[in-house]
């Protein structure tokens, strides 16, 4: 089959009003937009249209974002930030396995709080990290076209939830954008592909299968007359060519008996051969074998990888990413025999073995016409450009994952089941369990499990003001709406009384748009302000939460502490106590961080002496009240 021609834009851009799409990737970002009703993928003077997603912090305090950073992985690995979209909306709890892989600080705050990064004195989320990429993104084209870049679209990987998108989106408003809308990374690819292909009459079953460099995802669509609907997606959020990378590593330090936790001790180490697993896998594209050497133990050692055994190493991670084709396909009702063609996004789809794997599940040679480096942000392009009503695409996404409330018992009551189109609303009827309950709090969670327990919690508000009744008298009606972004809204309403309360839910892992916008009303350029506001506010709520756990804790437990472990706790409280009302976010930062790390080691002390004394059949509540 002939190749799709796919320009690179070097010419100027036309005084018109543009606007961009944007693939904000684990490994590589790109920016792209539409003239002359092609799309084109943009490159600054001298560079690739590919921007690495990597950020450096030197010592001045300078920031490098792109090709420059990339340069620092090895002299400064723990400066330099990679793979940032693996932690957007996870908590250390989500990658604390997996710490070993990343060069920079993870802060450990709790095992259900947003993760941050530690670079020097300061503190960062995600969102910031990933805002200074779109950052690089904008100024690059900026440069380039001599135009304003500010309405965009930006991809995400279609089974990422609701406090990941919203994470996204935050982001970009941090960058100064305005996000015209979220779209699904595969849903983009299927834009790119779908407008041509040859005939757009004939309805067509298309699967994206995109396998990027730390996200995987599989959807299921149709495409007639020039409409895309989604019929089914899957995927893993935490699966990706860096699991490859890792598998390299892994076998490599078995092979010369180098402890996996010397890793942790040597980051330089860690990131060396880190990079050279990731050059072995894509030296195998193309050889049958991988040679290069490693400085270790005052000598150099040789590394070597054959592709027979490389296919071995990824085997497992290969039937991953089909067995959620097979729940993609089971969810859609349609079978392998239904799929008239196969499209391959990002990357890692350039391995050998996941393009044989995938010819052979679905019995067809699958499409990689287009770069599939490039394919979604050619694919975000043309969504933003038909919001300038310049192309026919419609789009009909859908909700990757089943939204509900927390019931009686913790069980899932959903509300809006997996795979609906969005927009959409749904709602149901509860009442209260108790007589003259006048409050009633309202648990969101998503997920397929039927205990919350097993789901992710999203987030909670209460109903206030509900006139006390017996119980199972009033009739409360909640109201979920996803717009188009996939973001959510939950709506609370008594009808009996009118009581009635509407709130965007603020994701546990994720931010929100009441506070991010509280000063984006008049521009959107006040978005470095009020996402500092906010993140202030953050960190001031988890001080305050764990002064209050820590003094808990010393007074129900000091007769296991010793008088320094005491003291020490007690300054240390107190050093908080006096910087938590100030407005220094890094500050306060590092002071929770302080009190962490020393009151951790005895904290696990006493916490093991309390499930000694419970096999001991002793009554814990009596001995630790």
């Amino acid at each position: 089959m002939a190749k799709i021609s796919i320009d690179i834009i070097s010419g100027d851009l036309t005084p018109e009003k543009v606007y961009f799409g944007i693939d904000l990737g684990t490994t590589n970002s790109l920016i792209a937009y539409v003239k002359d009703g092609k799309p084109h993928c943009i490159a600054d003077f001298g560079k690739e249209v590919i921007v690495p997603s990597i950020i450096h912090f030197d010592k001045s305090g300078a920031i490098q974002v792109g090709d420059e950073a990339k340069t620092f992985l090895l002299t400064d690995p723990q400066n330099t930030i990679f793979s940032v979209k693996r932690l957007l909306g996870k908590s250390y709890k989500d990658i604390q396995n997996d710490l070993s892989h990343f060069s920079y600080k993870i802060i450990d705050n709790g095992e259900n709080e947003l993760v941050k990064i530690q670079i020097g004195e300061r503190f960062y989320s995600p969102i910031e990290l990933s805002a200074l990429i779109l950052k690089e993104l904008k100024k690059r084209a900026e440069h380039r076209l001599k135009v304003p870049v500010q309405d965009v679209v930006i991809t995400v990987p279609a089974y990422f939830n609701d406090s990941q998108r919203q994470a996204t989106k935050d982001a970009g408003k941090l960058a100064g954008l305005n996000v015209l809308r979220i779209i699904s990374e595969p849903t983009a690819a299927a834009i790119a592909y779908g407008l041509g292909l040859n005939n757009q009459h004939e309805k067509q079953n298309i699967v994206v299968y995109d396998l990027g460099g730390g996200t995987f995802d599989i959807t299921v669509l149709t495409l007639e007359e020039g409409v895309f609907d989604i019929l089914a997606t899957n995927g893993d959020t935490y699966l990706g060519g860096d699991d490859m990378d890792i598998a390299i590593v892994k076998f490599w330090l078995q092979q010369h008996q180098i402890p996996e936790n010397y890793l942790n001790q040597n980051k330089p180490f860690a990131q060396q051969i880190r990079l050279l697993a990731e050059k072995a896998k894509k030296h195998l594209t193309n050889h049958p074998n991988f040679e290069d050497s490693i400085h270790f133990n005052h000598q150099n050692i040789k590394l070597t990888l054959e592709l027979s055994t490389f296919n071995n190493l990824i085997q497992s991670i290969v039937e991953r990413t089909l067995n959620c084709c097979k729940a993609a396909l089971k969810d859609s009702g349609l079978s392998y025999k239904d799929i008239d063609k196969v499209i391959l996004v990002g990357g890692s789809t350039r391995v050998p073995l996941v393009k044989q794997k995938i010819e052979e599940f679905f019995g067809i040679k699958p499409l990689d016409n287009i770069d599939p480096d490039q394919i979604v942000a050619l694919g975000a392009a043309l969504q933003a450009d038909a919001f300038l009503g310049k192309s026919e695409v419609y789009l009909a996404d859908i909700t990757p994952l089943s939204l509900g409330i927390e019931t009686v018992g913790g069980l899932m009551d959903v509300i809006i089941p997996r795979n609906t189109k969005i927009p959409t609303r749904a709602g149901r009827l509860y009442t209260t369990s108790i007589d003259g309950q006048v409050n009633l709090k309202i648990a969101v969670y998503q997920g397929e499990r039927e205990l919350v327990k097993e789901n992710r919690k999203l987030g909670e508000f209460i109903l206030k003001g509900i006139p006390a009744m017996p119980a199972g008298l009033p009739k409360i009606d909640i109201q979920f709406f996803i717009d188009s972004d996939g973001i959510l809204k939950v709506t609370a309403k008594e009808l009996r009384s009118g009581v009635e309360q509407t709130i965007e839910i603020q994701p546990s892992f994720g931010l929100t748009d009441e506070e991010v916008e509280k000063r984006l009303l008049d521009s959107i350029q006040h978005a470095q302000e009020d996402i500092e506001t906010r993140l202030l506010l953050e960190v001031k709520e988890e001080a305050k939460q764990i002064l209050y756990t820590t003094d808990k804790f010393l007074r129900n437990y000091s007769q296991f502490l010793t008088s320094e472990e005491i003291s020490g706790t007690q300054k240390l409280i107190h050093h908080l106590s006096e910087v938590v009302n100030t407005e220094q976010k890094d500050v306060i930062q590092k002071a929770i961080e302080a009190l962490n790390n020393f009151s951790k080691p005895f904290a696990q002390r006493v916490m093991d002496a309390a499930i000694h004394q419970a096999l001991t059949g002793k009554n814990i509540q009596e001995d630790f009240r």
